[in-house]
């Protein structure tokens, strides 16, 4: 009998602890709703002070124009020495710019995006599956692989069209100037040589050699990547214009200066590669350039104009930030490894056969670019 009244009363307590239990996760439930709608409610901005945002613009503005525009106007002096001092403070340069492009994407867009993607703000879809940073970074990665593959096919098949009209030319005229020369037809084939290069730069062998922007294979794809690369890092830059522009008085300050040194460093690096881009005039790269430095403070701009009606914690802003941040850090990892790590350093034979000594110095500039960003990171 005692036995049966102790079953009653442990599941009487059983039954009560459940009870109790979802209750409180229940309230919890009901708190961390609360909780959520209190973080995502729109904070209005106190002591907005406007003609600091607006002396921003300009301070970014110049800033940037000195990062970029830098190693434009050294490389463009002349007469340039190859491996003389500028040649070598540009190679530092290019290299330094090389880790402030790693980390922005490893320290600045990806756990950025990451965090947008766990906000309370956004719906439960999009925060059900923790890895969406890595799956846009990803998507942004393949979809660069298939654009740079169909680019170089063209070109290919552009190169192999132009060979074969540069054999017909040359085995015209051949056969034209046979009732001249008496050259026996067995070695017509002959006067025709594997390697020799017409008027346009197209070599009979299908190799490109065109004069203007697209030098070769390799420098196609040099272009391709410097291109690329400047998309990912506007993408970015009109994002943290946005930000610095809704911010709050309190964070102005901090993010101005961070931002400062952010778009100084990426102007060094993106200016060096618009270097090698090699082009003859200042057309390319004085526009090219302008985008870099308009980006951002265009974001500000917007900025400006949207914070009396704007929440940096509305769902559609965390997403936008998270998915544009996400496709960035996979844009400029992409162009980082491929196009600036892996031809320029490890397929590159005359990096390979440089001096130890100079190798150091690039690999050590590398590792100081990439520590400054991620300093900055501690800020921004």
């Amino acid at each position: 009998m005692l036995s049966t009244k102790s079953s009653y009363l442990l599941g009487f307590l059983f039954l009560a602890l459940i009870s109790l239990v979802q209750a409180q996760h229940s309230h919890g439930d009901d708190h961390d709703e609360e909780s959520a709608e209190e973080a995502c409610a729109a904070e209005p901005l106190e002591d907005y002070n406007l003609s600091m945002r607006i002396g921003s613009i300009f301070i970014i503005l110049a800033t940037s124009a000195v990062g970029i525009f830098a190693p434009i106007i050294l490389f463009r002096i002349r007469p340039f020495k190859a491996g003389g001092v500028r040649d070598q403070i540009l190679t530092v340069g290019k290299f330094f710019g090389t880790g402030v492009i790693l980390a922005t994407a490893f320290i600045h867009m990806l756990p950025e995006a990451l965090e947008h993607f766990d906000s309370p703000c956004l719906s439960e879809g999009w925060r059900s599956y923790h890895a969406f940073a890595g799956v846009f970074c990803m998507l942004a990665s393949f979809g660069l692989q298939l654009i740079e593959l169909a680019a170089l096919s063209n070109l290919d098949a552009l190169a192999k069209k132009r060979a074969l009209a540069a054999q017909a030319d040359g085995a015209k005229l051949d056969i034209e100037g046979l009732a001249y020369s008496k050259v026996e037809p067995s070695k017509l084939q002959e006067s025709v040589s594997p390697h020799e290069h017409n008027h346009d730069g197209i070599s009979t062998d299908g190799h490109v050699h065109t004069a203007g922007f697209l030098e070769n294979d390799d420098k196609a794809m040099q272009n391709m990547g410097t291109l690329i690369l400047e998309l990912g890092i506007l993408m970015h830059s009109i994002i943290i214009g946005i930000t610095l522009g809704t911010t709050d008085n309190d964070e102005f300050t901090t993010l101005l200066i961070t931002l400062v040194f952010h778009q100084f460093f990426e102007g060094i690096a993106l200016g060096t590669r618009i270097n090698d881009l090699g082009c003859k005039s200042w057309l390319k790269p004085t526009i090219m350039g302008s985008f870099f430095i308009i980006m951002t403070p265009i974001g500000v701009a917007i900025g400006i104009g949207i914070h009396s009606a704007f929440s940096s914690n509305s769902g559609s802003f965390v997403l936008a930030q998270a998915i544009l941040d996400s496709l960035s850090a996979g844009i400029l990892l992409y162009s980082a490894y491929i196009s600036l790590m892996s031809i320029e350093i490890n397929h590159n034979v005359a990096f390979r056969k440089s001096p130890t000594t100079q190798k150091a110095i690039c690999f050590l500039s590398m590792y100081i670019g990439a520590g400054l960003m991620a300093l900055l990171g501690k800020w921004a």
